[in-house]
């Protein structure tokens, strides 16, 4: 009797030692993106090449970001709550999809030859945090700097773009669909740009 309470006790202390339970990893998607205006007809007969994006430091790692004060001077990175994808790649992918289906160009690609002429689209990643807002809450930062070069590579758009979308929730798909809202809004912008270039270059 005494050996057998020994051997409860022993497998107590051990089940007591045992590592906590490691939490699942949680992969996100950005919501289905709000279509662009579609053209009657192509702005720009050239192609079109989106470059994958660059990032420096934390937005180059598939971890989501989020800021530990309102004005996001200290970030951090999730550790169990990733991107499908590296940030770099879905904006990228985000962004040829919303062109090509808003017939913006005779044809939007991620690479082409390159003997081929084309107009070729560059973006750098300057925010994608996850911001607590002072009342409560959180907020998605966004902010980029998107480039487009003409065939002989002057730059026909070269900005920066910032746009701030508070979450609904508190939860962090929340503050992800703030995010693609908030690209939706970029990339309108960014849209809008376009046109007005290829407008001008039209009246010349």
């Amino acid at each position: 009797m005494r050996i057998r309470s020994l051997a409860v006790l022993g497998w107590t202390l051990l089940a007591g030692c045992s590592a906590a339970t490691v939490p699942d990893f949680t992969y996100y998607r950005l919501p289905r993106p709000q279509p662009l205006e579609v053209l009657a007809a192509p702005e720009f007969h050239d192609p079109f090449v989106v470059d994958v994006f660059a990032a420096d430091g934390l937005y180059a790692d598939q971890a989501l970001i989020y800021a530990v004060d309102p004005g996001a001077q200290q970030l951090r990175q999730y550790h169990y709550q990733l991107w499908t994808d590296p940030p770099t790649r879905i904006l990228q992918r985000r962004l040829i999809a919303q062109l090509r289906d808003a017939a913006v160009a005779s044809q939007v690609t991620d690479e082409l030859p390159a003997s081929q002429p084309a107009i070729r689209v560059s973006g750098v990643i300057i925010r994608f945090d996850r911001v607590p807002s002072a009342g409560g809450g959180f907020t998605a930062a966004v902010a980029l700097k998107l480039r487009a070069n003409a065939l002989d590579g002057s730059p026909m758009i070269d900005d920066y773009y910032h746009v701030e979308v508070p979450a609904t929730g508190t939860d962090v798909k929340s503050t992800v669909d703030a995010y693609g809202a908030a690209l939706d809004t970029i990339y309108a912008q960014f849209f809008a740009d376009l046109r007005k270039h290829g407008a001008l270059a039209r009246a010349r």
